[in-house]
């Protein structure tokens, strides 16, 4: 092994010490975060959000079909609140995520960024509660 090979070794197989994350690097005494980087909190769960987006789909179309089909209208009624229940569910883990990422990225920054992350999430979670 070279000189060269063995630095390059010990360099690749010693862990970080700059303390730099995956979802968050130090470049030039700013912070730059997954956020940054266009990466959302629901990114990590992406295939899962779009299975359980596709089921709520389903039952949005069963919908159709039970008003298609002329069925009972309670029937209906209850079909519709379990979709309205799946609906807020996803919603609720959406905003969880958008609160451990997004916020959570806004608050390493500081300043008027979380301010206003706080602001965008008090305002959604306010809609999330007159629906």
């Amino acid at each position: 092994m070279t000189t060269t090979e063995a630095a390059g070794a010990a360099t690749s197989d010693a862990p970080s010490t700059t303390g730099d994350t995956d979802d968050e690097a130090v470049t030039g005494g700013a912070v730059t975060t997954d956020h940054d980087r266009g990466v959302h909190g629901y990114h990590h769960q992406k295939a899962e959000h779009l299975k359980r987006l596709r089921r709520i789909e389903g039952q949005i179309r069963g919908l159709q079909r039970l008003v298609d089909e002329d069925v009972y209208c309670i029937d209906i009624l209850t079909q519709v609140s379990a979709s309205t229940k799946a609906l807020q569910s996803f919603a609720l883990q959406l905003l969880e995520e958008h609160l451990r990422h997004c916020v959570a990225d806004a608050a390493v920054k500081g300043g008027e960024e979380i301010d206003a992350k706080v602001e965008e999430a008090t305002k959604a979670i306010a809609r999330l509660l007159r629906t």
